[in-house]
C-alpha cells in the first residue's frame, strides 16, 4: 500500500490540538537579541574521559619492509617517485626520458588528461568484469606488458619480474630483442605465462630468421615487429648522462651510486648483462640501437615475414590511418597504435588522438585486425579512455618499470593492482559492468 507523505507548509496556521500544552522549562541561554534557546548537550564543554580518547589513541606501527612501502603506493606517480629515489640516475632517465626536447611523452600523456568521462547513473555495478580476448586468447585484464630494453639495467630481477608477474596476472608479456634476459630464459621463467616477442629486423636476415625460430620453439604465439626504428632517436638524458651498456664506474656514477646502494649491491652481485638477441655488448646505448636497426625495411619485408611466422603477427609503430590500413594489407593482425614512448621522433602523432580515426577506418573497411595503444598510460582510467574510443587492448611500458625500479617483482605486482583498482573504479562510476559496454559516449574529448 502506498502512503502519501504530505509536505509542512511553514506559513499554515497549525490547527488547535489538545497536546497543545506548555512544556516545562528547560535550559536555555539567551541569544544576541535577548530571546533564549536551548544548547544541546552536545555542544556543552566537558573534561574528556579516557574511555572517549581510546578509540582515537591507535598509533600504526611505522612499516619498513618492502611490502609495506610498495602498499604505500596508490598511483604509478608514486611508484615513479619511488623508484627515482631507489635507481640511480642513468638507467633512470633511460627509462623515464624521451626524445629531443620530450614534447611528444609530455603531449601524450596531457591527451589523457584532456579528456571528459560522461557516467551514466542508476546502473548494477555490483561486479566489474575487466577481462577480455586478444589475438584469439583470453587475457584477465585489457592491458599487457610492452616490450622495453636493457631491463635488468633498471633492476636486476628485470625481465624475469616482468613476465611473472604478468603470467601471475593473466595478461601478456612481450620480450624485446633488446631485452636483458634470453627467450628461452624468460619462456623457463613464466612457463604459464602468454609470452610474445619483439622484433627489429636486421639487415642481415639470416639473425632475424633464426630469433624467429626460437621465439616459436619457446612458445611464444604473437611476434610484434616495431616499424619506427629506422635510426636511433636522440634522447639527450642519455647522452648528458654518458650511458652505456653496461654502465660504466665513473666518478660521477660512483657519487650517484652512494645514494643507492641497494642498486649497485643488486647490479654487481647477479650475472652481467646478456640479450635476447646477442650474448655481450660493451658501447653506448646509441651505438648498439643503430647497430640493430636496418633503416632499409620495406613492405616487402614485412610480406617476407607473414610468410615466416606462422603465429599472430603485430606491428608496432604505427602513427597514421594510411599505415595501418596498409600493415592490414600484407597480412598483419594487429596493430600497435604508438610513438615508441616519444624515444624517436619529438613531435611525433599521439596514438590516442589516432585511435577514433583508425577505429572508424577499420571498421568502415570491415576488418577484425587487432588494435593496440600505448605511449602516456600512467592510470587505469586512462586504459578505460583508451577502450571506449575503440582501442582493443593496450600496453605499457614506463608504468610497470617505474614498478620494478621500486621493488622488483613485487613493485611490477603493484603497479598492476594499482591499474586494475583504477580500471575498476572508473568503469563502476561510468556505469558500466564490462569493457564490452564501454563506448565512445563515455569519452568527449576537450581541447584536441
Amino acid at each position: 500500500m502506498t502512503h502519501t507523505i504530505q509536505p509542512n507548509n511553514p506559513e499554515a496556521t497549525p490547527a488547535p490540538d489538545a497536546t497543545d500544552i506548555p512544556a516545562a522549562p528547560s535550559a536555555t541561554a539567551p541569544d544576541a537579541g535577548g530571546a533564549s534557546s536551548a544548547v544541546p548537550a552536545a555542544l556543552k564543554r566537558r573534561i574528556p574521559k579516557y574511555s572517549d580518547l581510546a578509540p582515537l589513541m591507535q598509533f600504526k606501527k611505522p612499516g619498513f619492509s618492502k611490502e609495506a612501502r610498495l602498499k604505500r603506493a596508490s598511483t604509478i606517480w608514486e611508484l615513479r617517485d619511488m623508484a627515482k629515489r631507489r635507481t640511480p640516475q642513468a638507467p633512470f632517465d633511460y627509462t623515464d626520458g624521451a626524445a629531443e626536447e620530450e614534447i611528444t611523452l609530455r603531449r601524450a600523456r596531457q591527451a589523457f588528461l584532456d579528456i571528459e568521462f560522461r557516467p551514466g547513473i542508476l546502473r548494477n555495478v555490483s561486479a566489474i568484469d575487466l577481462s577480455t580476448e586478444i589475438l584469439g586468447k583470453p587475457s584477465r585484464l585489457p592491458v599487457g606488458i610492452a616490450p622495453t630494453g636493457f631491463t635488468r639495467m633498471m633492476q636486476s630481477e628485470g625481465e624475469y619480474a616482468g613476465s611473472q608477474a604478468a603470467e601471475a596476472a593473466g595478461i601478456p608479456y612481450t620480450l624485446s630483442t633488446m631485452g636483458t634476459a634470453s627467450i628461452e630464459d624468460v619462456a623457463a621463467a613464466a612457463p604459464n605465462g602468454r609470452n610474445w616477442f619483439q622484433l627489429y629486423l636486421w639487415t642481415d636476415r639470416d639473425r632475424s630468421l633464426e630469433l624467429i625460430e626460437r621465439a616459436a620453439r619457446a612458445g611464444n604465439d604473437t611476434l610484434m615487429v616495431t616499424v619506427d626504428t629506422a635510426v636511433a632517436g636522440a634522447r639527450l638524458r642519455d647522452v648528458r648522462n654518458g650511458m652505456t651498456i653496461p654502465p660504466a664506474l665513473t666518478v660521477k656514477t660512483v657519487l650517484d651510486a652512494s645514494y643507492r646502494p641497494a642498486w649497485w649491491f643488486n647490479f654487481l652481485t647477479h650475472e652481467p648483462l646478456t640479450f635476447a638477441s646477442l650474448s655481450r655488448y660493451t658501447g653506448t646505448v646509441a651505438d648498439l640501437i643503430n647497430s640493430m636497426f636496418d633503416p632499409t625495411l620495406t613492405f616487402e619485408d614485412l610480406d617476407w615475414l607473414r610468410e615466416t611466422w606462422k603465429g599472430k603477427l603485430v606491428v608496432k609503430g604505427i602513427q597514421t590511418l594510411e599505415d595501418a590500413r596498409r600493415v592490414v594489407d600484407h597480412g598483419a593482425d594487429g596493430v600497435v597504435l604508438s610513438n615508441h614512448g616519444g624515444r624517436q621522433l619529438d613531435r611525433a602523432p599521439i596514438p590516442f588522438h589516432l585511435l577514433p580515426e583508425v577505429k572508424q577506418a577499420f571498421t568502415t573497411d570491415n576488418t577484425n585486425a587487432a588494435i593496440m595503444l600505448d605511449t602516456g598510460i600512467m592510470s587505469g582510467a586512462d586504459i578505460v579512455a583508451a577502450l571506449a574510443l575503440g582501442a582493443d587492448f593496450t600496453l605499457i611500458g614506463r608504468a610497470y618499470l617505474y614498478g620494478l625500479m621500486a621493488g622488483g617483482r613485487a613493485g611490477v605486482d603493484r603497479a598492476l593492482q594499482i591499474l586494475e583498482k583504477d580500471m575498476a573504479r572508473t568503469m563502476a562510476l561510468l556505469g558500466v559492468s564490462k569493457l564490452s559496454e564501454l563506448t565512445p559516449d563515455h569519452v568527449r574529448l576537450l581541447n584536441k
